[in-house]
C-alpha cells in the first residue's frame, strides 16, 4: 500500500479494522498501561542516530500508542468500549472535564509538550484533511490498541499500530497537497515520532485465557511474533517519510495494579515480567538492525523498565506514599476503569496509579520532568525553548550515561 489517496483520508473513520465484534467479552474492559510507564524515569536509549531538528520553533511530534498517550481519539469511534470521557477521569485537567485522556489530568505527552513549548498535538480524528494543525503533528494513540490487529477486539473499535500507520499515511498525503512534496518530506523527515505501545498485546491478548493467541503460541513463539509485525511497521513508517523514531518500552506490567490481584499476596507477578524484558530486548535489537539497512533510519529504543519498577517499589522517594493500588477504587472484574461511582482517594498526589492501569496526573509530572531532562539535557527548566540534543548528546541514567541518536 504505498499510495494513499485524499478520499481515503476523508473516510478515515473507515479506514481501519474497527468494526470487529466479540460481543461475549464486551463487559471486559481492561486497557493497560503503555509507554509511559514505559516511557520514563532516567531513560536509556540505544545508539540510534541523531535527535536533531532544524530548529525547536518548527518542532513537529508524531505520537503513536494506547491509552496511555491518547487525547481521545476513540472519542470519534461510535462503538469503541475503550473510552474514559466520563467522569472521574479530567478531574485535574483544565476545566474538570473529562477529553479522552486515561487520567485525572494530563498524559506525560501533555506535559512534554508544554516543557517543548509546543501544543500537545491534537487527536487525529478531530482534524479535517485541510487542517493547518496537521503541520504541527498529530496524535494517533487509541485506548485498546496493540502491535497486532486482533489485540483488545472485545473493546469493538480501536485503531491498533497499523491502523494508526495507515492514518498517517494519510496525513502525509494530506501535507504534501498543503505545503507541496519537497516541503513536506523535508518536515517529515525532521520531525520527531514517539512509539509507545506493547502492553495491550499482553494484557488484552496473551494473558487472556479467551484469546487465541495464549492457547496458540509459546511465548517464544508469541514474541516472534510481535517482532516481526513491529519491524514491518519500522519499515512502512520509514516509507512514509519518518527517520527519527523513539520507541518507549515496556515497564515492569506484571507490578501494575490490575495484574497484582491475581496474586494471593498482591504482589508483583514475575512471569509476566520477565516476558516484557525478554520483548524489550529484541525490540532494541531490530531497532538496531534497521539504523543499518535502511537510509538515514534513526531508531531509538528508550529502555524504562529498571526505573519504572524503582517508582513503583519505593514510591516515597518520589513524593508518593501508595503504588501497590490505584487513586480510584475500581473494581477490577468490571475492567480496573475509574467510574463515575467509583470511591475516589482523598489525595491523588499520594498515588502512583489513578487507576488499575494508568498513572496519576502527579506521576505524569515527574516521569515527564525526568523524560525531558534526559532527552534535552541543555535546557533549563524555565526555558521557553528547549535545546534539541544532538550528536554528542548523552541520557543519565542511575548508574550510566549513554548517548544517544549518536551517528554510527
Amino acid at each position: 500500500m504505498q499510495n494513499f489517496f485524499i478520499k481515503i483520508y476523508l473516510n478515515k473513520q473507515h479506514t481501519t479494522s474497527l468494526n470487529i465484534t466479540h460481543k461475549k467479552h464486551m463487559a471486559l474492559f481492561k486497557i493497560t498501561i503503555i509507554a509511559v510507564f514505559l516511557i520514563v524515569l532516567g531513560v536509556k536509549v540505544i545508539e540510534a542516530g541523531n535527535l536533531d531538528t532544524n530548529s525547536s520553533d518548527n518542532l513537529v511530534t508524531f505520537i503513536f500508542g494506547d491509552s496511555l498517550t491518547e487525547v481521545g481519539n476513540n472519542n470519534y469511534l461510535q462503538y469503541s468500549l475503550a473510552k474514559s470521557n466520563f467522569p472521574w477521569y479530567g478531574i485535574d485537567f483544565e476545566g474538570g472535564q473529562a477529553t479522552g485522556r486515561f487520567t485525572n489530568g494530563r498524559t506525560i505527552g501533555d506535559i512534554m509538550s508544554a516543557r517543548l513549548g509546543i501544543q500537545s498535538p491534537p487527536p487525529y480524528l478531530s482534524l479535517a484533511p485541510n487542517d493547518d494543525r496537521l503541520l504541527n503533528g498529530v496524535n494517533y494513540a487509541s485506548g485498546g490498541a496493540g502491535i497486532l490487529n486482533d489485540t483488545g477486539l472485545y473493546f469493538i473499535q480501536r485503531l491498533t499500530l497499523d491502523d494508526q500507520i495507515n492514518s498517517f499515511g494519510n496525513t502525509t498525503l494530506a501535507i504534501k497537497v498543503k505545503i507541496g512534496e519537497a516541503a513536506a518530506n523535508k518536515l517529515l523527515n525532521n520531525a520527531i515520532y514517539f512509539i509507545g505501545i506493547g502492553s495491550n498485546d499482553y494484557v488484552n491478548n496473551f494473558l487472556q485465557p479467551f484469546m487465541a493467541a495464549g492457547q496458540e503460541y509459546s511465548h517464544d513463539e508469541f514474541v516472534d511474533l510481535l517482532i516481526a509485525t513491529v519491524q514491518r511497521q519500522f519499515v512502512r513508517l520509514h516509507e512514509l517519510g519518518a527517520r527519527k523514531v523513539i520507541f518507549h518500552g515496556l515497564g515492569p506490567l506484571g507490578c501494575i495494579p490490575s495484574q497484582r490481584v491475581k496474586s494471593r499476596r498482591g504482589i508483583c507477578l514475575n512471569q509476566v515480567n520477565k516476558w516484557v524484558q525478554q520483548f524489550n530486548a529484541r525490540v532494541q535489537t531490530i531497532s538496531l538492525k534497521l539504523n543499518k539497512v535502511l537510509p538515514n533510519a534513526e531508531f531509538g529504543f528508550a529502555d524504562t523498565y529498571n526505573d519504572v519498577l524503582d517508582l513503583i517499589n519505593n514510591p516515597q522517594e518520589y513524593g508518593f506514599k501508595i503504588s501497590n493500588t490505584s487513586c480510584c477504587n475500581v473494581d477490577t472484574t468490571l475492567g480496573g476503569l475509574c467510574l463515575p461511582n467509583s470511591k475516589l482517594c482523598t489525595n491523588r498526589t499520594d498515588y502512583v496509579f489513578w487507576d488499575a492501569f494508568h498513572p496519576s496526573d502527579a506521576a505524569n509530572e515527574i516521569l515527564a520532568e525526568k523524560l525531558f531532562s534526559n532527552l534535552f539535557p541543555k535546557t533549563r527548566k524555565n526555558d521557553t525553548k528547549p535545546t534539541i540534543v544532538g550528536k554528542t548528546a548523552h541520557v543519565q541514567t542511575t548508574t550510566t550515561t549513554t548517548k544517544i541518536f549518536r551517528h554510527q
